[in-house]
């Protein structure tokens, strides 16, 4: 026989590589083995009873003891299960399930997306970069910097334009780096005109070669109203240094509640209201996410006719608390810096103490298309209007995720939440992720289901699926029961 002949053509993906008897094709997720295509990773199956996070991975049918298992502590993921391309075909899995005495079933499969990409959050003050600056890796322009939220820098990543609109390097690369990220490992970005950072779902971001600690507790303002008290007798004027709004205890309305007098203090920036400054100086790495590095540089003179005297007291710090200085007025009416009073040094530590530990959330976001959901229903629109009428109840290696309003079935999932590796690719290329639809049987039947594929879960522990029977079981990874996933 020739090496030809040797070979099978998949046909799980639109590249239908020819695979040797014991290689695995481009994706390294289908595998020739003794002549048959085999996923080259087990059905992933999460079961309340493991305890502490344990897993048994992977047993073939022969391990399994035959004894029936509580539908309503199993759920069978998409993870290992193989797809449905080229989509003419029902889901690898339809799994028939009773959960408190109703039945339901769970359509089960790998999708694959091309309109997929990452959403990105950054816990951090420093500056990444501008508001739509384009985000690289390896050389390759792979998404842009999105609007700032409250405390976290944002980056939109992906998309159809990246993986399949540029060159084919800038396609698999997008595509790699989504992959990485999904699967929870550490990609350095760097932006233009702006920080290098690396990122990891579930860990601190690295800007810069520097690891964050802390999100800061808010903005300047927002820090002087929670912590006026705590500085009132203590020291004469306290200025918190924002990129947001910079606050000014004397000024602030907090202040004035607590008849705090007036110092003359002068604050570099655009006064918003009292006490709140806008733009006292660029974004940067240094102190509470501006480009200052001594804190003294955003004041002007003080006046003495508005209550500068020699001898007051002022404690400038930043929203994470990393940063603080103790100045004393000399005759001159000039800030020296001094020694930070113990007394002082409970309020600084408060501030770090309401400050949450910096982190980067990774959120996968994709577009379920028409193709995918003629694997659940010969007539695809009604589900997605079942989906959109919360009667059919979408997961994601059986993480819970949102669905956006309007048309289709537009997903954003929390990967910390879904098992580890749960993302692959095709080298199209596009990201290949788990999706699970879980819906009553009899809606199931209204929705013009493949209704003759239904299968139990004792039925696939036992025999396995069309792609292979190694079956892994492993412990929700979020932590949350089973049973609060299914449809209300």
């Amino acid at each position: 026989m020739t090496e030809a002949l040797e070979k099978v053509r998949c046909d799980a993906c639109p590249v239908m590589c020819y695979i040797a008897d014991g290689k695995t094709g481009a994706c390294d997720r289908y595998a020739n083995a003794n002549g048959q295509i085999v996923r080259t990773d087990p059905l992933t199956i999460l079961n309340n009873r493991i305890e502490n996070g344990g897993e048994i991975a992977p047993f073939l049918k022969s391990d399994w003891d035959g004894n029936l298992v509580r539908d309503d502590e199993i759920f069978v993921t998409a993870n290992g299960a193989g797809t449905t391309y080229p989509d003419y075909k029902p889901a690898p899995f339809i799994v028939s399930r009773k959960v408190d005495g109703v039945d339901f079933v769970t359509v089960v499969t790998e999708a694959i997306f091309s309109y997929c990409g990452a959403k990105v959050k950054i816990d951090t003050d420093r500056h990444l970069g501008h508001e739509a600056s384009v985000v690289r890796v390896k050389g390759e322009a792979i998404g842009h910097v999105t609007t700032s939220e409250y405390g976290s820098q944002m980056l939109s990543l992906g998309g159809v334009d990246h993986l399949t609109g540029g060159s084919k390097s800038e396609g698999r690369v997008t595509c790699d780096t989504l992959m990485q990220l999904c699967n929870k490992e550490a990609v350095e970005l760097t932006i233009d005109d702006g920080s290098t950072v690396v990122v990891q779902a579930g860990k601190a971001p690295i800007v810069d070669g520097h690891k964050e600690e802390r999100m800061r507790v808010g903005c300047g303002s927002a820090t002087i109203g929670m912590f006026v008290s705590q500085w009132q007798g203590l020291v004469d004027e306290v200025v918190v240094v924002d990129d947001h709004i910079t606050g000014v205890v004397s000024e602030h309305q907090a202040g004035k509640v607590l008849d705090w007098p007036d110092t003359g203090i002068k604050v570099k920036g655009r006064r918003s209201t009292p006490g709140r400054y806008f733009q006292v100086a660029e974004p940067g790495l240094g102190w509470g996410g501006t480009n200052v590095m001594d804190p003294l540089t955003i004041l002007g003179p003080w006046n003495e006719k508005k209550g500068a005297v020699a001898g007051l007291r002022m404690l400038m710090v930043s929203t994470t608390g990393e940063q603080f200085g103790y100045y004393v007025l000399d005759d001159k009416l000039i800030p020296q810096q001094q020694e930070l009073p113990e007394a002082l040094r409970p309020s600084v530590e408060l501030i770090a103490e309401n400050c949450e530990p910096a982190l980067c959330t990774v959120l996968f976001m994709g577009g379920a298309g028409g193709s995918l959901r003629s694997g659940v229903t010969k007539n695809p629109v009604k589900l997605t209007r079942s989906v959109q009428a919360l009667k059919t109840s979408v997961t994601c290696g059986g993480a819970p995720l949102y669905v956006w309003p309007g048309g289709g079935i537009t997903v954003m999932v929390d990967v910390s939440r879904m098992p580890d590796n749960s993302f692959g690719y095709v080298p199209t290329p596009a990201l290949v992720a788990p999706l699970e639809f879980t819906v009553s049987k009899e809606d199931y039947k209204n929705l013009g289901g493949h209704s003759t594929a239904i299968r139990s879960v004792a039925d696939i522990l036992e025999s396995g699926g069309e792609y292979g029977c190694d079956v892994r079981a492993i412990t929700p990874p979020d932590g949350s029961e089973l049973s609060a996933r299914k449809v209300q």
